[in-house]
């Protein structure tokens, strides 16, 4: 774990200006180290060796008045740097974080193994199944853990260790100048003995670093599991099984306390170290300044000069060592969160990408995705076209890749051979030279297992066009077969409060809103499962009508009415020997 990591300059640049504005207040704060140290060794020792008045010293006492305000006023400057840059840069990196997250795509975030996309957890040496389970950060729990709490954390990093490393830069180089111009024996006890405090941090901080990845990880497995048991609660308690959960979760709080104290005694464990070594080496200076002084080889203005400047030369050091425990679970997130920010997204790189042409026709030739852990590709070797008026149904079993060519043509999955090209009134060109973000403009698109947020039925409805007229977002209220359903009523988080199918139906209402607001490529998977028959018959007359308006329409499904309907069925699938053989793609008129 670096003291200052490079990545934060490059994604969140106000870290930049922090350090600059750290830069220059922790030079303002050496200096005014060095005048008050030089002001009270002169006020005391012209109080003993001149016997100067009070009135004599005015002008010395005023001055150490005007330091020491400064000194309160550059903390206070500090303090509000840090709070302010902090925010900043957690802003910036939440933003950085959940838009990578975004281009990643749902398939990133439900775990998938492929090369480049998985990115490397907080803990290096660790299997991936061991980070978070399920997926690199431990899905959306692991996600929402690490852009909340991780990302919070580096208040401790900003507000306290960084500044204290500034200063530990700048205060015990400017003392040791100082000390060395007026006592050279002083300033050499003082170079000999400073080291120690960061060599003992620095060891001491390798075991609090692993510790803290430690306590991040099983932090991040509580989040993960403890949701995930939420979700499955009601399965859990109709088959009996709620109680062995129940001591699951227990066993991994414990662990998370476990670390969390272990961490702890660490960190008090380290200052009692690092305040011990600063105090001794503070003593070997202060016993040969005595001795010089009761021998009367130096003088009384020097030995204070150089005894009050010591401890000063140390204490940023001392605070570095125990501001840097304070700011290991943030620094932990942090690096979790470079990691997901670092992820190579598929897709087409923005500097050379072309812009999305608004398509007539779409061809998929020889599309092959091939899956970390899987001895076959899903789909393989899938031919298909979608053209403008047509309804093409994507038929197969479970795993042959209906999802993943979605995926594809979404631009979340690339295809490790094939490819998809997009034919427009100007020309065609291949889905890897589009902007993938403009592309998807020109898509809507009902998910497998669509997701819904806390509020209204008709603002879940506007997530697809949010300045939608109410005519447009009745019509496709009315268009998903969703009549029952009031605008008004209230869901919950992932749509509470609704059956299965009446969620699929407030998402198809969602992609119709999209399709209104100059959307031509309709993406659905699995629209009317859930569905009875007379609901589907309506789905299904919906699509037709889509079709019917110039859509471009690919339907995956297993429902013998929607394959029935669609003007063009391609079966995608595998044999079923025990090579697993997967078997080219299969067109059907």
């Amino acid at each position: 774990m670096k003291p200052l990591d490079a990545r934060l300059l490059r994604h969140a640049r106000q870290t930049i200006v922090y350090v600059a504005v750290l830069v220059v207040l922790g030079a303002a704060a050496a200096g005014l180290v060095i005048a008050q140290a030089q002001l009270l060794a002169s006020a005391i020792a012209g109080a003993f060796t001149h016997h100067a008045s009070l009135a004599a010293l005015r002008g010395a006492v005023i001055a150490l008045g005007a330091v020491i305000a400064g000194r309160a006023l550059i903390a206070w400057a500090t303090e509000a740097a840090a709070y302010r840059a902090s925010a900043a840069v957690k802003s910036q990196l939440r933003r950085r974080l959940l838009a990578r997250a975004v281009q990643l795509g749902p398939r990133w975030l439900a775990g998938d193994t492929r090369p480049g996309v998985r990115a490397r957890g907080a803990v290096r040496d660790a299997a991936p199944e061991e980070r978070f389970p399920g997926t690199p950060y431990g899905g959306t729990a692991g996600l929402t853990e690490l852009a909340t709490e991780g990302v919070d954390a580096l208040d401790g990093y900003f507000a306290g260790y960084l500044p204290q490393l500034v200063l530990a830069v700048i205060v015990p180089l400017a003392v040791l100048a100082r000390v060395g111009l007026a006592d050279p024996l002083s300033a050499a006890v003082i170079a000999m003995t400073l080291p120690l405090i960061p060599l003992f941090g620095a060891l001491i901080g390798k075991a609090a670093s692993d510790r803290a990845q430690r306590r991040w990880l099983a932090l991040a497995r509580l989040a993960h599991h403890f949701a995930d048991v939420v979700a499955g609660l009601p399965t859990l308690k109709v088959f009996g099984r709620a109680r062995e959960q129940r001591d699951s979760i227990a066993a991994v709080t414990g662990e998370y306390r476990r670390a969390t104290l272990g961490t702890l005694r660490l960190a008090f464990l380290s200052s009692l170290v690092l305040e011990l070594i600063a105090t001794m080496s503070v003593a070997l200076v202060a016993t040969e300044i005595g001795l010089r002084l009761v021998y009367g080889h130096l003088d009384l203005r020097t030995g204070l000069l150089a005894l009050i400047l010591a401890p000063e030369a140390y204490l940023p050091l001392r605070q570095a060592g125990a501001r840097f425990h304070a700011s290991t679970d943030g620094l932990a997130a942090a690096g979790d969160a470079f990691a997901v920010i670092e992820t190579p997204a598929p897709g087409a790189s923005g500097k050379h990408s072309r812009p999305a042409p608004m398509p007539d026709a779409i061809r998929l030739e020889g599309v092959q995705v091939r899956h970390e852990g899987r001895s076959s590709a899903a789909p393989d070797d899938a031919w298909l076209g979608l053209a403008r008026g047509e309804v093409t149904a994507l038929a197969g079993p479970s795993g042959s890749g209906k999802s993943t060519l979605i995926d594809v043509l979404l631009g979340f999955a690339r295809p490790s051979t094939g490819r998809v090209l997009v034919e427009a009134a100007d020309g065609q060109a291949d889905l890897a030279e589009i902007d993938p973000e403009a592309w998807r403009s020109r898509i809507a698109w009902v998910a497998q297992d669509p997701v819904l947020f806390a509020g209204s039925v008709e603002s879940n409805i506007r997530l697809g066009w949010p300045g939608a007229p109410s005519e447009a977002v009745e019509a496709a209220r009315h268009a998903a077969a969703l009549d029952e359903i009031p605008l008004g009523k209230r869901v919950g988080e992932g749509g509470t409060g609704l059956s299965s199918g009446q969620r699929r139906r407030v998402a198809l209402a969602r992609a119709l809103l999209a399709v209104a607001a100059q959307r031509p490529v309709l993406l659905l998977d699995e629209p009317t499962a859930g569905l009875d028959a007379a609901t589907e018959a309506r789905v299904i007359a919906t699509l037709r009508g889509q079709a019917a308006a110039g859509r471009l329409i690919l339907v995956a499904s297993h429902r013998p009415a929607v394959l029935a309907a669609a003007d063009r069925v391609v079966r995608i699938g595998h044999h079923a020997d025990s090579r697993q053989v997967p078997a080219r793609a299969e067109v059907l008129a």
